[in-house]
């Protein structure tokens, strides 16, 4: 089967990193698998893709810099010449070029939205209303969580087929064992957190919540990882409570499972998300795992509160009672853990959302042989 994968660009972020999740999969099993980085200009692959996936940047179709306009041309006009068996795309703004690409050719398109309605205001006016137009053009939409269909199906009515299609886990951190938690040889306990330095993440409230718990606490630290325009105002935050050296904002890594392992649990404290992957990769990991009940994703992944300790969304006393509970208990961190990583390795697993694919690429006629080849 020939897919035509499109992306933004390949940078580091979790459509980026699913991407290349799927097309090293498609291309391991026989498929004649393209990745299209769609962006105006060249980058590099923050994540390994195979040498068996065709990587080409419309940048070099459409010339350097060229603006929205030509490269939708040279968009069209790869699609007309290659003739893909289904088009599959990702982030709003490429599934917009993508379905106006496909335009009357014939080609099955099959759109990935990564936006929560509850974040809706982050897509700017003109684009919420190309997707308002375009999306019912296209022959499925999928989004990440069940959560989200419903309120998407309002947010832009008429799509014709609206599916739920996990993240898989990254193969490479399927065949990393589970960690077994004992005591620290520094004797200190880390709480983990990740992600991006912005104001959705609520890392700020999340260092109130830490702070009330520390003089309780007294061997717990609190690691919070990531980059972003939020870290000056943080580390304000950590000094007015005089939490220098509890409480770390550590930066970036490079390796985030490696990090995460590192810690005892993991807490997530986001006001909204599309499909938190820190958090599935945190569970797979074997950390215990305390979460705002937020749209989208955390209920689906701790089986509503079962693999994890799902907190009211916002409610800053139920997430320090979770913290505490966590941090006070540690059979009770052993068990979460160890029951959160059988549960997210199996119902997430790659060949599980690749037969989830395959389901999709039946349905809109691209069938899959399994062994590379569509048939009819």
């Amino acid at each position: 089967m020939r897919i035509l994968l499109l992306v933004s660009s390949m940078h580091a972020g979790g459509a980026e990193r699913v991407a290349a999740t799927l097309v090293n999969a498609w291309s391991a099993r026989g498929d004649r698998v393209t990745l299209m980085p769609t962006y105006s200009s060249k980058g590099s692959c923050f994540y390994p893709v195979s040498d068996a996936v065709d990587l080409r940047w419309l940048a070099d179709l459409a010339g350097a810099d060229a603006g929205p306009a030509r490269r939708l041309l040279a968009l069209r006009r790869y699609v007309r010449r290659s003739r893909p068996d289904v088009v599959v795309s990702f982030l709003t703004n490429v599934n917009v070029a993508a379905i106006l690409a496909g335009t009357g050719l014939r080609i099955p398109v099959i759109v990935c939205e990564r936006t929560n309605p509850a974040a809706s205001e982050n897509v700017g006016r003109a684009l919420r209303l190309a997707r308002r137009v375009t999306y019912p053009r296209a022959d499925i939409v999928t989004v990440q969580a069940r959560a989200t269909v419903e309120p998407f199906r309002a947010l832009v009515p008429g799509i014709r087929r609206l599916e739920v299609v996990p993240n898989p886990l990254p193969p490479e951190l399927a065949d990393v064992a589970p960690a077994v938690r004992g005591q620290p040889a520094s004797g200190r306990k880390r709480l983990m957190a990740m992600g991006r330095l912005v104001p959705e993440k609520q890392f700020d409230l999340l260092i109130d919540v830490f702070a009330g718990l520390a003089a309780e606490h007294p061997d717990w630290d609190l690691g919070i990882w990531g980059a972003g325009p939020e870290r000056e105002r943080l580390a304000a935050r950590i000094d007015g409570h005089g939490l220098e050296g509890r409480v770390e904002l550590a930066g970036r890594t490079e390796t985030p499972w490696e990090t995460l392992a590192a810690g005892q649990a993991f807490v997530l404290v986001s006001a909204v998300e599309g499909f938190p992957n820190v958090l599935l990769e945190a569970m797979a990991l074997g950390l215990p795992c305390a979460s705002f009940d937020c749209p989208s994703g955390p209920r689906e992944m701790t089986r509503d509160g079962r693999d994890g300790l799902l907190v009211p969304a916002g409610d800053r006393a139920a997430l320090a009672q979770a913290l505490d509970r966590l941090m006070r208990d540690p059979d009770l961190r052993r068990e979460l853990g160890e029951r959160a990583a059988r549960s997210v390795r199996e119902r997430y697993a790659l060949p599980a959302v690749v037969a989830r694919w395959d389901e999709l690429f039946e349905a809109v006629g691209a069938h899959p042989d399994r062994k590379g080849r569509a048939v009819s």
